[in-house]
């Protein structure tokens, strides 16, 4: 009898021992990188291509409409550092709209995912072609064929120019490509950003990472900017608006006026409520969604698992 109350109770010890002891556990992410500005220019300015869009959640797709990517798994213990990425800033005269600022999330234990950020937009020719990014930039008037490219598994690439009506192209967006210019002389039409994506991460659905619209050289046929951020394009004079905060929407192109920024990028974490660990730097909004807890981090830093 000794010898089994003694086994019991050493079985009870190192029960409770186990019990206690943290697991890894899974988290889902989505990435959205700083969109990129738009450009403004007395012939024409191209709208500024989206963040790039990179997405483990659910079944939802990733930028390009690519597959889902697998959640990371998390170590109980291990800090785990975010990244947002600003927005480009929109530039005015001869000058192509900056690129976005790439996001991430990263750790000793996993591998870095990162988000590139959005290409800006371009001018008329000889100016200066549109940048590539997350998602590419629109061209400028009169730029029928060098567009921005978008990163695979990102983003598309943006819109052409034409050359009846100096109108420029869309930049591109997450879930679409940014469309051409069209029409011509007094009927032509700046080119529409690129949609973003959809994602309910956070609960509800929200449109993120849409391209610049492209502006319209001599009359209102503005291009629109895409879901997800997108600002409008301008028409002569100015109008021309800038991506959203957070939402790495592209910024729109002008002829004339102030040059537009593209909008800062965001980084959301998902993970059961019973595993949240509360240690975050960086304050990030804390939301529920069911039995799960929701990080939307607007700025960078950390989440200690």
């Amino acid at each position: 009898m000794p010898l089994l109350s003694t086994f019991g109770a050493a079985s009870s010890k190192a029960f409770g021992q186990t019990r206690g002891v943290k697991k890894p556990y899974t988290v889902a992410f989505l990435i959205v990188a700083g969109g990129a500005g738009g450009a403004v220019q007395p012939e024409s300015g191209g709208g500024g291509g989206a963040g790039g869009y990179r997405n483990s959640y659910a079944s939802e797709p990733s930028g390009a409409n690519s597959s889902t990517l697998s959640p990371y798994t998390f170590n109980p213990g291990v800090t785990y550092t975010v990244t947002v990425g600003g927005g480009g800033i929109g530039m005015a005269g001869d000058f192509t709209g900056n690129n976005g600022s790439p996001s991430s999330i990263s750790g000793p234990d996993i591998s870095t995912t990162s988000a590139t950020g959005g290409g800006g937009g371009g001018l008329g020719p000889p100016n200066g072609n549109a940048k590539s990014g997350g998602s590419g930039g629109g061209s400028g008037g009169q730029q029928t064929s060098v567009t921005g490219f978008g990163t695979a598994n990102q983003g598309f690439n943006g819109g052409a120019g034409n050359t009846a009506g100096w109108a420029a192209g869309g930049g591109g967006g997450a879930g679409q490509i940014g469309q051409n210019a069209g029409g011509s002389g007094s009927g032509a039409t700046g080119g529409d950003g690129g949609d973003g994506l959809q994602s309910s991460i956070t609960g509800g659905s929200t449109y993120r990472a849409g391209g610049g619209g492209g502006n319209d050289y001599q009359g209102p046929n503005i291009g629109i900017g895409g879901l997800g951020g997108g600002g409008n394009g301008g028409s002569n004079p100015g109008g021309q608006q800038p991506g959203s905060a957070n939402s790495g929407g592209g910024g729109g192109g002008g002829r004339t006026g102030t040059a537009t920024n593209g909008g800062s990028g965001v980084v959301i974490l998902r993970m059961p409520t019973k595993d949240y660990t509360g240690t975050t730097t960086g304050s990030p909004t804390v939301g529920a969604a069911g039995t799960d807890t929701v990080l939307t981090f607007t700025g960078s830093g950390s989440y200690t698992a």
